[in-house]
């Protein structure tokens, strides 16, 4: 199927690897004009990479996507590079693990930061370059924890719930500047952010990386996590215009893993 994306041009952010990576890697080999940023010099080499396996130009940025100037300077290093923006996906890692006790507030107030406003900042800004396009989509990447809360993330699971709200207020509000506005909500997809999480896990139940593993994966009706070249597919299908008609959606990849039936 051709997704419709040769010569568009979309920002990733948080993209020096992960899912952000992946996605940024599918937007370059459906023949998209890519930006990518992310606070380490790993930006540079995910761009490398990605240039080298598909041909296509990759823009990397080093930004914090919790300042707004960095989120000034992303967005208008990509428009001067490649005329305009069409797509952007807004990716940012997640807050620490911990419960309720384990949290202060000012992790609270650093999560909110890094998962809420940076979208926040980045759509603001990134708006009046969108209106210009005739393909404009907007992707929130947040979690499934939004339908169903995952042990040892209280973080997460509070302030993703925001983003929903927003993405999903924005999806009726920008409607009728033809921009469509969506998240994904993936669950266990092996990452260095799952390894992580992982790595948390086992510090408290005192199991091996392996059963915490096994577990998670047994939770999964497909038996097993997903991958980011599993997500990256689904994302840049969301994006592309194919998927003209697809606005508000809060759609799960995730192997089956939430059993709610909304």
């Amino acid at each position: 199927m051709d997704l419709q994306l040769t010569g568009k041009v979309a920002l990733v952010t948080a993209a020096s690897k992960g899912l952000g990576k992946a996605t940024a890697r599918q937007f370059a080999r459906e023949g998209a004009k890519v930006a990518i940023c992310a606070r380490s010099e790993l930006v540079d080499k995910a761009a490398a990479e990605i240039e080298n396996e598909t041909g296509t130009e990759v823009l990397a940025v080093r930004a914090d996507v919790t300042q707004q100037a960095d989120i000034e300077r992303v967005i208008n290093a990509t428009v001067e590079k490649f005329g305009g923006l069409d797509i952007l996906v807004t990716n940012a890692g997640g807050p620490p693990a911990g419960t309720f006790d384990d949290t202060d507030l000012a992790a609270w107030e650093a999560a909110v930061n890094l998962n809420l406003l940076s979208a926040v900042r980045l759509i603001q800004y990134a708006l009046p370059h969108l209106r210009q396009s005739t393909a404009s989509a907007i992707l929130t990447i947040t979690s499934t924890s939004t339908k169903q809360p995952v042990k040892n993330l209280v973080l997460s699971n509070s302030i993703r719930l925001a983003v929903i709200g927003l993405t999903k207020t924005l999806s009726q509000e920008l409607g009728s500047d033809q921009i469509r506005v969506n998240s994904i909500l993936p669950g266990w997809t092996y990452t260095e952010r799952v390894e992580e999480l992982i790595t948390a896990r086992t510090a408290k139940s005192g199991q091996t990386k392996a059963a915490e593993i096994a577990s998670v994966n047994a939770a999964i009706p497909l038996g097993r996590m997903g991958t980011p070249e599993e997500f990256a597919n689904v994302a840049v299908f969301l994006c592309s215009p194919t998927a003209s008609f697809v606005n508000g959606v809060m759609l799960q990849v995730d192997g089956g893993l939430n059993s709610g039936t909304f």
